[in-house]
């Protein structure tokens, strides 16, 4: 993954942000998009850690969210397991 993106990511999340139902969901998601943002621009990307626990926080959210915000979620989390196979270890 390029840091393109972990822009889209960003963007996804954002655009999840802006359709959930629920305030609390819709502030976790706004905030899981700032995170991409940042390590879009970061010097050094993420790891196979840090991207599991963004990837159980945001299927956490999904569970209870409607068919778009979850759409969004499962895209964004396509993306990061894309990502994740590029990397060595685990």
């Amino acid at each position: 993954m390029s840091r393109d993106e972990l822009e889209r990511v960003s963007e996804l999340l954002r655009d999840a942000s802006a359709a959930a139902d629920d305030d609390e969901a819709r502030e976790r998601l706004y905030d899981q998009s700032d995170q991409f943002a940042d390590l879009a621009t970061a010097d050094r990307g993420p790891d196979h850690g840090r991207l599991a626990r963004h990837e159980r926080i945001l299927d956490e959210i999904g569970d209870d969210e409607n068919d778009e915000v979850r759409s969004a979620i499962d895209e964004a989390l396509a993306e990061i397991r894309s990502y994740r196979e590029t990397l060595e270890g685990v």
